[in-house]
């Protein structure tokens, strides 16, 4: 068969052993991988133009050698355990295969993934598309839909009370996306600089730093962002995560947050809020957003990344209206809009309550996950100072002075556990005098796995403070 390329020597005889060398070979080779689904015996045996009973002989051998499995109505396929001998070399030129994952993935910022509720989505999603006119099909409002932003505007004031309307609301394709626009903003009318807190999150500094502007880095203590020394950079544009400080877990102080809007406000400039982690408290009521307060020196960006998934690419701006805007008028420029069928679905999720019930089911979750990793590391890691407990899905774990940092993390990770080191995260001005730390993610665990991360994890610290 032209397919399957079973090559037959006719004069050779024994063309049901020969069927079966064929197809061992193509397993091995990983031409014919695991639950690949072969033609049934009368349709093989026509192509090969052999007798049925020769093809039924070879299948029978490989089944018995568990290189086939069969079903009834489901016909044959090769077998689950069916695997190549060897990885194939990539071909010249081409990516490297994948490294193994982890066995315990502690990386932060990741959520549950397998809890995204689908059955609900899929509802949700229904539900739209039965009421969707048809006009609604065509380019969509470069903003973002009405329904959503209007959905949205009544969240994010009942849940965040956030000072907002469906006209302050831009749907962006998550927070870097909106980010990346306002900054873009920015450059164009004069800005020169952004400030950014310090730790931060290394992982976009390269995103921001080819927006053009300056980066400057102000310190982040126990209150959140320094903000006399904010004062310092002559920065007039600043970005942060005042919610649950990232990485530090830090929540910024009520006397710190007036002083943030009150430098805005002589300055004459604006605040970036990154909402990051608000949907998830634990031991206190949330902190209302800085946008509420000051909605005219504030633009909050959010997104339903970590409270869903990162592939749905759905996020918000809520901005000044002028501003607002101007990011509507950059995505009309730049690529139209976001995709409309998933910003009903997500408006029909939150018009139906199926946010906030998914919302109160990750947060009861997510408070197991916590309870058990910083308790297994208060057994594990005893001297280790946990922060950032009270609310998101990461914890802060500074590390015994005298530590090598990066000792820790390569040892964690030949025993099977992905952590992040917290240097990378620190300006280099700083990191030299920061503690070593570690930054554990836990919301995609279970409590059973934590615990033995955490095991694993005492066991790459106490190695290293031998070492």
């Amino acid at each position: 068969m032209t397919d399957l390329h079973l090559p037959l020597d006719r004069s050779a005889g024994r063309l049901a052993a020969q069927i079966a060398a064929g197809f061992r070979s193509a397993v091995r080779s990983g031409r014919l991988t695991a639950g690949t689904r072969l033609p049934s015996s009368r349709d093989l045996a026509r192509d090969l133009d052999v007798s049925r009973g020769v093809v039924v002989a070879a299948y029978e051998q490989l089944t018995a050698e568990g290189f086939l499995v069969a079903r009834r109505g489901d016909g044959t396929r090769i077998a689950p355990l069916a695997r190549p001998d060897e990885e194939p070399a990539p071909a010249p030129g081409g990516p490297p295969p994948p490294e193994p994952a982890p066995a315990y993935d502690l990386w932060p910022s990741l959520p549950d993934l397998s809890s995204f509720p689908r059955d609900r989505w899929i509802a949700a999603a229904r539900a739209a598309l039965r009421t969707l006119p048809h006009d609604a099909l065509t380019y969509p409002d470069p903003g973002g839909v009405h329904a959503l932003r209007a959905e949205l505007s009544g969240y994010l004031a009942r849940v965040r009370a956030a000072h907002t309307d469906p006209a302050r609301i831009v749907i962006m394709n998550g927070v870097a996306h909106g980010l990346s626009a306002l900054l873009r903003l920015l450059r164009a009318d004069g800005h020169t600089a952004l400030a950014v807190e310090d730790p931060t999150s290394h992982r976009q500094l390269p995103m921001l730093d080819a927006s053009g502007l300056r980066t400057v880095r102000v310190p982040v203590d126990a209150e959140g962002v320094d903000v006399g020394a904010l004062a310092r950079t002559g920065a007039r544009a600043v970005l942060v995560t005042p919610a649950h400080q990232y990485p530090t877990g830090v929540v910024l102080s009520p006397a710190r947050r007036a002083e943030l809007i009150a430098w805005a406000r002589n300055v004459d400039g604006l605040i970036l809020e990154d909402d990051y982690d608000a949907e998830f408290r634990y031991d206190r009521e949330p902190v209302g957003c800085l946008q509420g307060v000051e909605p005219d020196r504030v633009v909050l960006l959010g997104s339903v990344s970590k409270s869903l998934a990162p592939a749905l690419r759905l996020g918000w701006a809520v901005a000044p209206p002028v501003l607002a805007g101007r990011l509507r008028e950059h995505r009309e420029n730049t690529d139209l809009g976001a995709p409309v069928l998933d910003q009903h679905a997500l408006a029909e999720f939150l018009r139906g309550g199926g946010y906030d019930r998914h919302l109160r089911t990750m947060r009861r979750r997510y408070r197991h996950r916590r309870d058990a990793l910083t308790e297994a590391l208060s057994v594990h890691l005893p001297d280790a100072m946990v922060h950032g407990v009270s609310a998101g899905i990461h914890l802060y774990v500074e590390l015994p002075a005298g530590l090598d940092e990066d000792e820790v993390v390569a040892r964690a990770a030949r025993a099977g556990v992905s952590v992040a080191g917290a240097r990378p995260m620190w300006s280099p001005a700083r990191a030299g005098d920061a503690q070593p730390a570690l930054v554990l993610g836990y919301a995609s665990l279970t409590e059973t796995h934590l615990v033995k991360a955490a095991e694993l994890l005492g066991q790459a610290v106490t190695h290293g403070a031998e070492g």
